[in-house]
């Protein structure tokens, strides 16, 4: 028997992945079979199972997988010397997130999972509470450098730039007509007012 090799092994895993969120984002959860899995990632069928024991696992693994992106995102925030730049780019960076239309259909089918499947529901509530804490820290380091001029606590400021960002997913995954590459802008100025135009 040949030994496994640990980096071949994490790119079959992670190839696993991305297939599942294609699948997922296209056919939703419950209608995607494992072998439709398997073949998106040019594997033979039953070949998930030697990485995952269920569809279910695979699930919450691309779930964490997403939470630990979005806490190195924001462990990049906190190293900014200019917060509210470093807010301006990010917000930029979710407005490139936003055009991948897979990428929003997959968020919006985790979303609904979450509200039936618990497992993943603390996945997401994790996920999101990542979001809002690195936003709360940007918009704190934000204040303190006399960036601001809101009423609003940085939690508060934090909880409504997440709502901002969950509202353009939703919207992307809703109306086909809707191109967040085109709103930026609209974005960059609604954040603009919301931690510089005093809000109440």
């Amino acid at each position: 028997m040949r030994p496994i090799n640990p980096q071949q092994r994490e790119l079959k895993r992670a190839a696993l992945l991305d297939a599942a969120s294609r699948c997922f984002a296209q056919a939703g959860f419950v209608a995607t079979r494992t072998a439709d899995i398997c073949a998106a990632a040019g594997m033979s069928a039953g070949n998930l199972f030697h990485y995952f024991s269920s569809k279910h696992e695979l699930l919450l693994a691309l779930v964490a997988r997403e939470g630990e992106d979005i806490r190195q995102a924001m462990a990049a925030l906190a190293e900014a010397a200019d917060p509210m730049a470093a807010l301006k780019v990010f917000i930029d960076e979710v407005c490139q997130l936003a055009c991948d239309h897979h990428y929003a259909g997959l968020a919006l089918e985790i979303s609904a999972l979450g509200h039936r499947d618990e497992a993943v529901a603390r996945l997401v509530k994790a996920n999101d509470l990542a979001l809002r804490e690195g936003l709360t820290a940007l918009v704190r380091a934000a204040d303190t450098a006399g960036q601001l001029r809101t009423q609003l606590s940085p939690e508060q400021a934090a909880t409504w730039l997440a709502t901002l960002i969950d509202g353009m997913f939703a919207r992307v995954a809703a109306d086909p007509d809707f191109h967040p590459e085109t709103q930026a802008d609209v974005l960059q100025g609604l954040v603009i007012h919301l931690l510089q135009g005093c809000a109440r």
